[in-house]
């Protein structure tokens, strides 16, 4: 990997980062459709009940269909089972930790996802990947910029599909967001986000009044196309939320003393020096603005799968028990940064009485953050229980 040198990283005076050549992106460009043999070790090789807990938590999900064993034995699987949105705990690079490209930044940018089954608690997961793509953009954040897609299959120990799909980061230059990128123009001028007591009071109730459907099932024959999804709020941002998500979801990067330098000498070019000289990790620009900055954003920022999990969650409270998630897309617009908060809206689009996966219902959904700006948008297709009849 190409060793890094930063200094001072507010001063804007010239280049500090490794840049994309020609060279790297036709390396990058051979392996595509090569099997990945050596895959990095994931966060959880088995869906345990305290993984799925810690990643329901990182998200800000206490559906006891998860996160309580003797609700979730009385109900339709006899067990607990993970949220959909565990499998980027399953595999580092379904979660955006992609090859190729060394020192360029990468920036988790949206999934197309499709569920065979419930992933039950105690199951084991093998998985198997391939780069499947490589596609440059023209972007107003920092330029020339490459979608970098790979594909995905999530199998049990004993051979069944779990889950397969695809997810893509886009590889940026950070100088060039940080000195010339104007995407963030408006967002970096405006001042830091302060929240009054009525503010504050305006989003939480709208926590208290979430509601997880639960063992309460949404037939299919209930649900007409312009139905709205009761609107979910995340945030305000903390460092602390983005934290919590890394603990279920599993930081690569997120090592400490030996195994940090051991890491940081398997990749030289992987330290970033911190305003102290010590080599730190890309990573902390989920909890470091300066770094954040550094790279083009207006401030530390959540992460990709963790607001992908958000639209998912959305949808898992309202299908309930007996409700299951069959396929989801998402795509992220707009980074959400430390005092954000969000509210995530989604409406039936589709019903569908005779496709192949049964009673499906299509939701449509859209992420607003507090200043009316698109923060990410999503498509899932649920199978629903149908009404007895007779």
């Amino acid at each position: 990997m190409t060793q890094e040198i930063t200094v001072d990283i507010d001063d804007d005076e010239g280049p500090r980062f490794a840049t994309i050549t020609d060279d790297a992106v036709e390396r990058l460009r051979r392996a595509i459709g090569v099997p990945i043999a050596d895959t990095v070790e994931p966060w959880c090789y088995e869906a345990t009940r305290d993984n799925i807990r810690h990643y329901a938590h990182g998200i800000g999900d206490d559906n006891p269909l998860w996160c309580d064993p003797e609700y979730a034995n009385t109900g339709p699987y006899g067990t607990l089972i993970a949220p959909p949105s565990f499998v980027f705990a399953l595999s580092r690079i379904l979660s955006g930790y992609v090859g190729g490209l060394p020192g360029i930044h990468a920036m988790w940018a949206g999934a197309d996802l499709h569920w065979h089954q419930p992933i039950r608690r105690g199951t084991e997961v093998n998985t198997k990947a391939w780069l499947k793509d490589l596609i440059e953009h023209q972007t107003r954040f920092a330029g020339r910029a490459f979608r970098q897609i790979y594909h995905v299959e999530l199998s049990s120990s004993t051979g069944e599909l779990l889950c397969e799909g695809d997810s893509w980061c886009f590889r940026t230059e950070r100088d060039t967001a940080r000195l010339s990128g104007t995407k963030y123009d408006e967002a970096k001028s405006r001042p830091p986000a302060r929240y009054s007591e009525e503010d504050l009071r305006e989003i939480f109730s709208r926590y208290d009044d979430e509601v997880v459907r639960g063992s309460q099932p949404r037939y299919f024959e209930d649900v007409q196309v312009g139905d709205r999804l009761p609107t979910m709020v995340k945030g305000p941002m903390t460092v602390t939320g983005f934290i919590a998500y890394a603990q279920g979801w599993g930081g690569l990067y997120i090592r400490a003393n030996k195994l940090a330098y051991k890491q940081m000498s398997k990749h030289p070019g992987l330290g970033i020096p911190n305003r102290f000289g010590i080599p730190d990790v890309p990573e902390r620009v989920h909890w470091e603005d300066e770094f954040a900055r550094a790279v083009g954003t207006p401030g530390a920022y959540d992460y990709g799968p963790e607001r992908c999990s958000w639209l998912i969650h959305q949808l898992t409270n309202w299908i309930g028990d007996d409700g299951f998630v069959v396929k989801h897309s998402s795509q992220i617009r707009h980074h959400n940064v430390v005092g954000d908060w969000i509210r995530i809206e989604g409406s039936v689009t589709a019903v569908d009485h005779d496709g192949g996966d049964g009673a499906t219902v299509t939701v449509t959904q859209r992420a607003y953050n507090q200043h009316d700006e698109l923060s990410a948008s999503g498509t899932g297709v649920v199978r629903l229980p149908r009404r007895r009849r007779g």
